[in-house]
């Protein structure tokens, strides 16, 4: 079993980070297997441009995930293994959020700043 959302995750963040790590690449494409070419939230995830992309797909993989475990029969053995990675996926996402959010307020700190200063020694 393979934790896709990670998997794709991890190129995504790669992609936006600017990450050129062939060897780590590889191995999250090989985690990945075929999911990585199929249509759906995980190949968009693997090649997401920026933290939006990176949100929004994640969400909807998070989702896709959820859809699957509700459709698990009770007795089938991967069933704790998909609850657990759903408990994973949940946090991660909480993660993702956090610092996406915390970015957002070091953008809008960085104009806040700059006007201070400008206050302080006003352009001529």
């Amino acid at each position: 079993m393979a934790c896709h959302e990670i998997a794709a995750l991890r190129l995504g963040l790669m992609e936006v980070l600017g990450v050129n790590d062939e060897a780590e690449h590889q191995h999250e494409l090989a985690e990945l297997g075929s999911a990585a070419d199929q249509p759906g939230p995980i190949r968009s995830l693997c090649g997401a441009k920026d933290f939006a992309e990176l949100k929004v797909f994640y969400e909807s993989a998070i989702a896709g995930l959820e859809e699957r475990v509700s459709g698990t029969k009770a007795d089938d053995p991967k069933l704790p293994y998909l609850r657990t990675l759903i408990v994973l996926t949940k946090k991660v996402d909480l993660d993702l959020r956090h610092l996406i959010e915390g970015l957002t307020n070091f953008y809008r700190d960085l104009d806040e700043m700059h006007d201070f200063v400008h206050e302080i020694y006003p352009a001529e």
